[in-house]
């Protein structure tokens, strides 16, 4: 065989090679897009399903309250409303897992403590079928680093399984310890009850695998312990099950809990572990179910002057779920309705809003672009908004946060939360107006920039600085302070009155008197109608009737105080 035959051999070889290698890329680049596309479907399934259960979880707070006698009705409804909502999640976080779109963030706190607050959540459930529950974390108290999310679904999924399996008067035992490094956590859950028969365990963690479920009369997916697994290579540890047909089983679950077990992206610095945290977290299983949410909930009556009722905005595409949030918060509010961000901006530029409560997913415009529309236009970024949304990552958390959301509640939420979270908006904004009224120390004005949001200090300050500006003007008025802020007259009003509960006139007024204070402290000496003058007034009889209004004595009074 001569050498141009052998290079000719070769190159076919090569391009077989290739097209070979290139078929196989194709498969699998169109195997990934086609998981990729599939996670997407199912976030959005999932999202449609979780907006009817709000409403549904919604109906049945309202019948709580209108007839509270039918009460264990409404655990019942309650309980299997989140058991539905979590298993949804389990079915989002499957998805993500196969498309490869799960994500680690852990943060620092109390690995033992945690471990056992969250297991007690299932106690009502063993209870319920009368078993022996017992959790054991030898030591009880150890740091360590944990993402809640992934280690929640581990405890639940794994407890759920071990009361399916185990008969009535059984055992279930959490024992969770440490290795001789205290660099790991080992989680043991065992029970006394069927087993799994030993050809059986090697189907263990298949995906959509049907188990022994009919044999022993319960129920399942096939996702439960597919998706564990996942979570715990995700936090990069171990799982292993020992098992005995007829006695038992054992699972055993090893996590790392030291920081330089993780990469930079999956430390989350700010994010301390709570112990009661999980209580919340794992709805579905809450010993509290028999009271409602609202029970402690402090309502905003409709006080006699309608300036002091807030105006919402609502937000939303589903009909149903819109129309019942604002039937239920119209009882404390005026609700205006719109059902995308576009339809918002249009209802936000025709009226004066207090507050904006909005969904995510939304067509047109969604809850984000509504949030960062709002929020970078100087007119409007005072504006409170409270986003609604589906979507449980905490990565989607963050978006939703960062470009300027005020608060992130998931579905299904009770609608008791909702208020909760505007009141708590609310309060803040009344304690910065409250502070504003007051009489003027360096004490309050550090105090109103803790608490005012960053774009509210910022239009604050400015305010402030045009004021002082300005301060012996006795024409400065409404329009030139308008002008100078560069706004227009309504909406220097919307923001005074959002941010400090006055309207213009009231807050130069009040920033004068503040002013003629400061400069009576500064030298009590001064003549009341030469510091009405240095703050604008033209008459000092006017300035002696405005600062009684503002301070409640006259300025003779005051500064016969001061050099005292």
């Amino acid at each position: 065989m001569d050498l141009l035959t052998i290079i000719i051999l070769l190159g076919i070889a090569l391009l077989i090679g290739l097209y070979l290698i290139g078929r196989a890329l194709y498969i699998r680049s169109v195997r990934i897009r086609n998981r990729l596309q599939m996670s997407y479907v199912f976030t959005n399934i999932t999202h449609e399903l979780l907006t009817p259960l709000t409403i549904v979880a919604a109906s049945v707070e309202r019948l709580r309250k209108e007839t509270p006698e039918n009460s264990r009705d409404y655990d019942l409804m309650e309980l299997n409303i989140a058991r539905v909502v979590r298993l949804l999640q389990q079915i989002l976080e499957t998805s993500k897992s196969q498309a490869g779109e799960l994500k680690l963030r852990v943060g620092n706190g109390d690995v033992m403590n945690y471990i056992r607050e969250t297991a007690l959540c299932i106690e009502p459930l063993m209870a319920k079928k009368g078993l022996e529950f017992t959790v054991n974390c030898k030591p009880e108290s150890m740091m360590g680093w944990i993402d809640t999310d992934k280690l929640d679904k581990i405890i639940f999924n794994l407890l759920s399984n071990a009361v399916k399996y185990t008969g009535k008067d059984g055992k279930v035992i959490v024992d969770v310890t440490t290795n001789s490094r205290y660099d790991k956590v080992i989680i043991r859950v065992s029970d006394n009850g069927t087993g799994i028969p030993h050809d059986k365990m090697k189907h263990l963690f298949t995906r959509f695998y049907d188990g022994e479920y009919r044999k022993n009369a319960t129920f399942g997916t096939g996702i439960g312990l597919a998706l564990t697994r996942d979570l715990v290579y995700l936090h990069r540890g171990t799982i292993q099950c020992q098992s005995f047909e007829g006695q038992g089983t054992t699972f055993i679950v090893e996590l790392p809990i030291k920081k330089n077990a993780f990469s930079s992206s999956q430390i989350d610095e700010s994010h301390q572990i709570h112990p009661e945290g999980p209580r919340s977290n794992i709805i579905d299983l809450a010993s509290s179910l028999s009271s409602s949410v609202t029970e402690n909930t402090p309502e905003i009556l409709p006080a006699e002057e309608d300036d002091d009722i807030y105006t919402l905005l609502v937000v939303e595409d589903n009909v149903e779920l819109l129309m019942l949030m604002k039937q239920l918060l119209q009882q404390h509010y005026h609700v205006l309705t719109a059902s995308n961000g576009a339809e918002a901006l249009d209802v936000v530029h025709a009226h004066d809003i207090d507050l904006i409560v909005s969904d995510v997913m939304m067509p047109e415009m969604d809850g984000n672009e509504l949030t960062k529309h709002l929020k970078q236009d100087p007119d409007y970024s005072h504006l409170p908004i409270i986003l609604l949304t589906a979507k449980t990552q905490e990565e989607d958390r963050q978006e939703s946060l960062l470009i300027g959301a005020d608060d992130y509640i998931t579905k299904p939420f009770r609608m008791g939360d909702l208020q909760l979270r505007i009141n708590n908006i609310i309060e803040n904004r009344r304690r910065i107006q409250h502070l504003f009224r007051q009489h003027t120390t360096e004490e309050n004005i550090e105090q109103i920039k803790a608490t005012a949001p960053s774009a509210d200090n910022e239009f604050i300050e400015r305010a402030i600085k045009c004021l002082d500006e300005h301060l012996s003007d006795s024409d400065y008025d409404r329009d030139t302070f308008a002008r100078d802020m560069g706004a227009s007259a309504s909406t220097l009003y919307n923001k005074l009155r959002a941010v400090t509960g006055m309207n213009v006139s009231g807050f130069i007024r009040n920033h004068r008197i503040k002013a003629a204070c400061r400069l009576a402290q500064q030298d009590p000496t001064l003549r009341v109608s030469d510091i009405a003058y240095r703050v604008g007034f033209k008459d000092p009889k006017y300035f002696a009737t405005t600062f009684k209004k503002e301070m409640g004595m006259q300025p003779s009074e005051y500064f016969e105080q001061l050099r005292k």
